[in-house]
């Protein structure tokens, strides 16, 4: 699901959050200015600094979330502030800034889950939710933690200059300079449109073991959009840049590169064709083809759908998957990335996980819940949209490592074939792993050659017989900047992913039956 989602869902609740009283929160940082950040030495009281609640109120909702008995129970605080802009024709389209905040209260009994959240951190409202949650539970009760210890976080995107001490002019002169920067690129070009969008999310975690871990998560995003006509031919397309980045990452350099980039990528549509139907060898360009590695094969990795015997790869733990060459990794740790985390939305610290190594399956994706189901420790997998929502298991930064091979050789191989290097809109069945992709922007491989670009081609495959049918991968790892955001269960998440250079040697491709 890509990043345009989650925008309309902010410019739906938007109104909403608009009439919420000024938090403890907001009202610290207009007294005594932004507060420290997470990655930094934790405040002396937390819950005052951060929620304006204090740590005994606390106990006592924790108390009353594990009155009825749990396995496991916490409360996920969190506050989150977003804003936007667009331009388009050289103006403004779009300007605004959403604040949320609230808490969520979770009892987990077995694999049972009870749930409640609410958007009132005054004791009463979180100790009503608390009894809600708990309902699910039927045992002796549980008691509070007597001490909350604060734990040590990583410095994964830690900012100079946080996104809420930006001033709006300095905002929109970066808009200004990358639709100036992009429509200098070629005379044919006749609409740009620039969307520049930011977020600070700060979340607590507080569970019954006594664990307390705090977060403050940065987000950025840059799009580019070129419309471009010769004659009555008109294309368009577009590029993006985004991570836990603050604005001094935006430089001219950068600017350039993004404004090129969607440049390239536009004015190649004027001269691709189509290639003929059937089925053929495929090679995946190194990055934004992490998309189909992500949704066709990552999903199914995903423990609560083999919890559930929904993926086909329930059964296959230490069995062969893929070639001895492929090696599959998802990771939080790669610092300024979209899907860093320093701690994931259940409080455990967001690691490295080795999905497939050397074509052997070796783990999936956990949170608490399946961790548990497994007999395994959790990997840091266990993710929310917001405090609306309970965790599950879900990707952060889901890649293929480098393989032995070139990119050369690869296409040296194909008589005929294509390389897909962009892709937009794609259905996959996680069960299965059936999918299908949209190819925005690749080339015609005839005779061991690149020959010519290709537009409007979809190919259509299942993700672990593409998996099996993988036959080179290159060393030429990249991770994509396109500003991604995982849809799963109707929850939203922000993530990253990407691959070296692969051959498929067989998928569906649709294209022309000339």
């Amino acid at each position: 699901m890509s990043e345009p989602t989650r925008r309309r869902v902010l410019q739906v609740t938007a109104g909403g959050f608009a009439a919420l009283s000024m938090p403890g929160f907001l009202a610290a940082c207009a007294k005594d200015g932004p507060i420290s950040s997470a990655n930094g030495p934790l405040p002396t009281d937390p819950f005052l600094a951060w929620f304006g609640i204090d740590a005994d109120m606390i106990r006592r909702v924790l108390a009353e979330l594990g009155s009825r008995g749990a396995d496991h129970g916490e409360l996920f605080f969190q506050h989150s502030r977003s804003s936007s802009l667009s331009m388009e024709d050289g103006r403004i389209g779009r300007a605004f800034t959403s604040i949320d905040q609230g808490v969520g209260l979770r009892v987990v009994v077995g694999d049972q889950v009870g749930y409640a959240y609410t958007e009132d951190l005054t004791e009463g409202a979180m100790r009503e939710a608390a009894r809600t949650a708990a309902a699910i539970a039927q045992g002796a009760a549980r008691s509070a933690p007597t001490d909350l210890t604060p734990h040590a976080l990583g410095n994964r995107y830690q900012l100079d200059v946080p996104w809420s001490e930006v001033a709006i002019a300095d905002k929109l002169d970066l808009v200004r300079r990358t639709e100036a920067a992009a429509r200098a690129k070629d005379p044919s070009i006749e609409k740009v449109s620039v969307y520049l969008s930011d977020g600070e999310e700060r979340v607590l975690v507080a569970d019954m073991r006594g664990n307390l871990v705090i977060d403050e998560r940065p987000s950025s995003r840059l799009g580019v959009r070129i419309t471009a006509r010769r004659g009555e031919d008109v294309q368009s397309n577009g590029s993006t840049l985004a991570g836990r980045r603050g604005i001094q990452w935006f430089d001219d350099s950068r600017v350039d590169q993004v404004c090129q980039e969607a440049c390239d990528r536009t004015m190649v549509l004027f001269e691709a064709v189509r290639p003929k139907a059937g089925e053929w060898p495929v090679v995946l360009a190194a990055g934004a083809s992490g998309i189909l590695l992500h949704e066709a094969i990552g999903h199914g990795m995903e423990a609560d759908f083999n919890r559930k015997g929904i993926s086909i790869y329930a059964d296959m733990i230490g069995k062969k998957v893929a070639p001895d060459f492929v090696t599959v990794v998802d990771e939080g740790t790669q610092p300024g990335e979209r899907g860093a985390l320093n701690v994931d939305d259940e409080g455990t610290p967001a690691g490295r996980t080795l999905l497939v190594e050397d074509g052997v399956l070796r783990s999936f994706l956990h949170d608490r819940i399946s961790a548990k189901h497994y007999g395994v420790s959790p990997t840091g997998s266990g993710r929310r949209q917001s405090f609306r929502h309970v965790p599950m298991p879900r990707m952060r930064s889901t890649y293929m490592e480098n393989g032995p091979h070139t990119v050369d050789e690869m296409i040296a191989t194909v008589e005929y074939g294509i390389v897909a290097e962009t892709f937009t809109n794609g259905q996959v069945n996680i069960g299965a792993g059936d999918f299908t992709f949209f190819i925005k922007n690749g080339w015609l491989i005839e005779g061991g050659k690149k020959t010519a670009p290709i537009k409007d081609v979809n190919i259509i495959g299942n993700g672990p017989e593409a998996l099996r049918n993988v036959s080179m991968v290159a060393s030429d790892l990249k991770l994509d900047t396109g500003g991604w955001t995982c849809g799963k269960n109707g929850q939203g998440v922000p993530v990253s992913q990407g691959m070296p250079s692969v051959l498929v040697s067989k998928l569906n491709v649709g294209g022309s039956d000339a």
